[in-house]
């Protein structure tokens, strides 16, 4: 169990699809709000949640890597029927017109909850993602042996 009498929530974010990232926060951000302390751990496609707007890459792969996946939160598309983009645009409008939050917002709610993201050094590595280019909000990158560590003093850990 966390620390006290605290509840704690781990997740493990894998996906950086616009449902999928937004099934996450929403998850995270209704735990911190009901008092469990959260850690996020972004691995792989779901460093895009962090990153920010800025190209990434040093190789030839890096930079073609970048640019296919590239993009931060915003171009985060739905894992079905994202239909070349307009998907994205489509469910924005429909959230939007619900006042649903849209994925910046939540991950802004989950800072300001003091949810702890971290990012994976390994996938940042070999995706060519330095530091520089994730969300200052970022509390490190670190290695599955930290996740692990905070998964054991968990009561819920998830992988979305």
């Amino acid at each position: 169990m966390a620390e006290g009498n605290r509840k704690k929530l781990s997740l493990i974010v894998f996906s950086g699809d616009l449902d999928k990232l937004f099934a996450a926060f929403s998850i995270a951000t209704g735990a911190a709000a009901s008092g469990m302390d959260v850690v996020m751990f972004f691995t792989f496609w779901g460093l895009r949640a962090l990153k920010k707007k800025k190209a990434t890459g040093r190789s030839l792969f890096g930079r073609m890597l970048g640019r296919m996946y590239g993009g931060d939160i915003e171009r985060a598309m739905p894992s079905r029927m994202s239909f070349g983009g307009i998907g994205r645009w489509m469910f924005k409008k429909m959230m939007k017109a619900k006042r649903v939050p849209s994925l910046t917002e939540l991950r802004q709610t989950a800072i300001d909850l003091g949810v702890k993201m971290y990012g994976c050094q390994t996938s940042m590595s070999i995706m060519e993602i330095p530091k520089e280019a994730l969300i200052d909000e970022v509390n490190a990158c670190v290695g599955v042996t930290h996740f692990l560590e905070q998964a054991q003093q968990s009561d819920i850990n998830l992988f979305i």
